[in-house]
């Protein structure tokens, strides 16, 4: 009897280890390697798997159970990310914590719309499309299960609530008033009204009755060579990274809708063509390489930037932690980087 419940285990295990490790790959990807969560403040990192992996894992499982495609991911990626920005932390209806040159940039009416677009960007690409990109191609042979079952979904969705509720308490209530000495944000229920509904609109365009549209094969086009789009997603990288300290008010001159009009454009150029590329013939493994990777380390690089004057732990953390990080990237890529997809 142990010996079958421990086989139990282990094969409970095995399933569930390629979703597993997106829980933890998300926040990696988009929080503590690159710097926005920081070693002085790593406390967090287990509300931010519940969240970030939490929410990225729920994405990719409904995809994948449901046979969609990239286009629903993507909605699902932003549905997590404005749940994120106008009802769990709401920073994008809280004033900026962060005003690089002391004043207000790209604030109307309560929201925080240049904020905004970049945030879209950046949770879309680095919480959910590249941390699920990384773990497929981990778990090439499972790339297309959905990792859980309806139990595991549901047990993500129960420790959802409680570490949505964290995460609101300890940035709008807590943070906000002791670390960055300004008073605690209440949100108005006409924007809470607004965001939730948001939220409902792009899960119904994701998964509602016209999800079979999004998820039609896209027109192959023949991609780059991987080392072209290693680039592009450095290039990437940095565009959004530039829109970024935009949005915290770096240069107040900028007119608000230049930065806009470069986020929106932007995202419709990787929406136009990346599941374009991935449905050519030619696209292969190396191609997953180039592009992830690029992206991945471009943000790892130029988040360096913002660790200017930052206290001795948390940048030598960021370089150790990004150090290790590469390593296992290049076994990855010498183990998949040249099978096919």
């Amino acid at each position: 009897m142990p010996a079958a419940v421990e086989n139990r285990k282990k094969s409970w295990f095995h399933r569930a280890l390629p979703a597993l490790t997106l829980m933890i790959m998300a926040p990696l990807i988009a929080e503590v390697l690159p710097g926005a969560t920081r070693i002085s403040s790593i406390f967090v990192f287990p509300i931010e798997i519940v969240i970030w992996g939490g929410g990225a894992v729920m994405a990719r499982y409904f995809v994948r159970r449901l046979r969609l495609g990239w286009g629903n991911l993507l909605l699902l990626a932003l549905a997590l990310a404005v749940a994120e920005e106008c009802l769990i932390q709401q920073t994008s209806f809280a004033p900026l914590v962060i005003k690089l040159k002391g004043v207000e940039y790209g604030r109307e009416w309560g929201f925080n719309y240049v904020y905004f677009v970049w945030a879209m960007l950046y949770e879309a690409l680095f919480v959910v499309l590249v941390p699920v990109g990384l773990t497929e191609l981990i778990f090439r042979d499972r790339k297309n299960q959905p990792w859980l079952s309806g139990w595991g979904i549901g047990t993500i969705c129960v420790l959802f609530i409680p570490a949505c509720r964290a995460a609101w308490f300890g940035w709008t209530q807590i943070a906000r008033t002791q670390v960055f000495h300004m008073p605690a944000y209440t949100l108005p229920l006409p924007l809470a009204g607004a965001g939730a509904a948001a939220v409902a609109v792009l899960v119904f365009a994701a998964l509602g009755p016209a999800r079979r549209l999004l998820a039609a094969p896209a027109r192959p086009l023949t991609p780059p060579h991987p080392l072209v789009l290693f680039g592009l997603g450095v290039l990437v990288s940095v565009a959004v990274f530039g829109i970024e300290i935009v949005a915290f008010g770096i240069a107040p001159q900028v007119p608000t809708a230049a930065p806009v009009a470069a986020g929106i454009g932007l995202a419709f150029a990787i929406a136009a063509t990346a599941p374009r590329f991935m449905a050519d013939a030619r696209w292969s493994a190396a191609h997953d390489v180039g592009a992830l990777y690029g992206a991945t380390l471009g943000n790892f690089a130029v988040m360096f930037l913002a660790f200017q004057g930052a206290a001795p732990l948390d940048l030598y953390g960021k370089i150790v932690l990004d150090a290790a990080a590469v390593l296992l990237m290049v076994w990855l890529m010498l183990a998949r980087g040249g099978r096919k997809a």
